[in-house]
């Protein structure tokens, strides 16, 4: 029968998983939590502990496993619970197997007191300074898009819908508080369309509308580098076109182009960017009733090139990192965005590390 596992053999297993590139590892060293050590303890308080008893867990550590969950997709009990499995994101985290792990309350807490304190939208201006002075500035311009977060569907009436829709809270709501904390006021219905394949004879196939509820999450991210730099969110049926005016433009970007699609397209914005000194390279929408002539078509599928990049920030969030909404309200849902938006633009700062020399 085998021994139990000593201290020497956890030891050896760590280094057979660096000699494989553990690449939370990697990771570790290339973002210095510590930088948040302050914004966090802030957000927190300091008089955790003061009155006996345990002490708190470190905030550093907790902001660790609420990133780890943002890559991951994970629910709190599960990331706890993953941090106490593997010795990869035990190290991560700067645990050893004898250690406490924050639970799953522990980690909603800790969460609750950031939104509070608006501490992650600070994270999040701290860790793009970081990058930008190790020398990822934002430069190459700059490109818009927004993409849906799926949240839990609610089951309501409609005059219940109706209520929300006006922002009032339905009256059979009031008299239950324990409902009333289990529905989401904020996310909305809208719709999306999937593009129909043509038929074998060319003609047109009627787009497919498929009904989404939850949020939506609106980023810019510098063409250069890939990183995002600046981002919003709002419900799912939120007009995107709007949103380019408030705060997604970034002025510390170095060239002055701005790459967007159609629904970002009307004289506000223009005359917006163009009050910003900035060059508009937003999709030109085709003309009601008329064919797209030819020069506007080569410049927008110009453009489309461009504007892709976006879309693998997106796939790599959804796809990679299974972004999903799984809070109550619109505070809750835009910190789960923020920090899987730090959490992708430190992946990134990771793996511009590797390609190449810092621009």
């Amino acid at each position: 029968m085998q021994g139990q596992n000593g201290f020497w053999d956890v030891e050896d297993r760590l280094k057979e998983l660096s000699a494989e590139g553990d690449p939370l590892e990697k990771l570790a060293a290339t973002v210095d939590f510590e930088m948040f050590r302050a914004v966090l303890r802030m957000a927190v308080g300091h008089g955790a502990g003061s009155k006996g008893g345990r002490p708190g867990f470190d905030p550093v550590l907790k902001f660790k496993m609420l990133v780890l969950q943002s890559l991951h997709g994970l629910s709190l009990a599960q990331t706890s619970y993953m941090v106490r499995d593997r010795l990869s994101w035990m190290r991560f985290c700067g645990l050893g197997p004898g250690d406490t792990v924050p639970d799953a309350n522990t980690l909603w807490d800790f969460r609750e007191a950031l939104i509070a304190a608006k501490a992650l939208e600070k994270a999040f201006e701290m860790l793009d300074r970081t990058i930008s002075a190790a020398g990822y500035l934002p430069m190459g311009g700059q490109i818009i898009d927004a993409t849906l977060v799926a949240a839990p569907k609610q089951r309501n009436t409609d005059g219940e819908k109706a209520a929300i829709k006006a922002g009032e809270i339905p009256e059979e709501w009031k008299e239950q508080p324990s409902r009333l904390r289990q529905k989401d006021r904020d996310a909305r219905w809208t719709v999306k369309f999937a593009k129909a394949k043509p038929k074998e004879n060319n003609e047109p196939q009627i787009d497919i509308a498929i009904p989404f509820y939850g949020y939506k999450s609106h980023i810019s991210i510098d063409r250069r580098h890939g990183l995002i730099r600046r981002s919003l969110v709002t419900d799912a049926a939120a007009h995107d076109g709007a949103r380019l005016r408030e705060g997604l433009i970034d002025p510390a970007n170095t060239a002055s182009e701005v790459w967007a699609d159609t629904a970002y397209r009307s004289a506000a914005n223009e005359a917006y960017l163009a009050k910003l000194g900035k060059v508009s390279r937003i999709h030109h929408k085709k003309p009601k009733g008329k064919p797209m002539p030819k020069p506007i078509a080569r410049g927008n599928a110009t453009k489309s090139q461009i504007r892709a990049r976006i879309e693998h920030v997106f796939a790599e969030q959804k796809d990679r990192m299974k972004l999903f909404i799984r809070t109550i309200g619109l505070p809750r849902a835009e910190a789960t965005v923020t920090l899987a938006n730090m959490a992708f633009n430190m992946k990134r700062w990771c793996w511009l590390n590797s390609q190449s020399v810092p621009a």
